[in-house]
């Protein structure tokens, strides 16, 4: 089997507005590009059509985080790339997770993309940092809800400090170093 014929899961965990997407979808083009093949489970996309119906308390999103990780350990089970930028909170639910990986012993990395919750608040992709703090909604991740920042990823990512192609790059280099690109 050939390293593009190899599935993992990669699990891009930060605050809203951290840009898990932007660099899950640079990565994706570079993947995709040298013969891969990839899937961009994107966390908005999964809520609207796998996850309808969940709310953001603490037992629903870690019920989405499960679903999410099921759906890209069969991926990657069957040799696709599983790009994961999704929030995923709470230490406990990312835990499982991988776990899941590690017993059916496919490939799996965490990726923290570490930006700043005052960097993401002027980012801002979504407006609800401004919503939150106009009194419109709840439950933030990181402003008033809780983020549990992962202890010991696979890579850290400082998306302010860096260009996009340089974190795509960074973690392009970790999954060659694991023999998965």
């Amino acid at each position: 089997m050939s390293v593009t014929d190899q599935g993992a899961t990669v699990w891009l965990t930060g605050l809203p507005s951290a840009g898990k997407t932007t660099i899950a979808r640079a990565l994706a083009e570079r993947l995709r590009g040298e013969g891969h093949r990839v899937e961009v489970l994107d966390g908005d996309e999964i809520r609207e059509f796998l996850s309808a119906g969940l709310g953001f308390s603490r037992e629903d999103r870690h019920t989405n985080v499960q679903r999410i990780g099921f759906v890209a350990e069969l991926l990657a089970s069957h040799g696709v790339k599983a790009l994961v930028p999704v929030i995923a909170p709470y230490t406990d639910s990312r835990e499982a997770v991988r776990k899941r990986h590690a017993n059916e012993g496919t490939g799996y990395l965490e990726v923290h993309v570490a930006t700043p919750v005052d960097v993401c608040s002027v980012r801002d992709v979504k407006g609800l940092y401004a919503k939150q703090a106009a009194g419109e909604i709840s439950g933030l991740t990181g402003v008033d809800d809780p983020y549990e920042e992962p202890a010991a990823p696979d890579l850290r990512i400082e998306s302010h400090t860096q260009s996009v192609q340089e974190s795509a790059a960074a973690l392009h280099a970790l999954l060659t170093e694991r023999g998965l690109a």
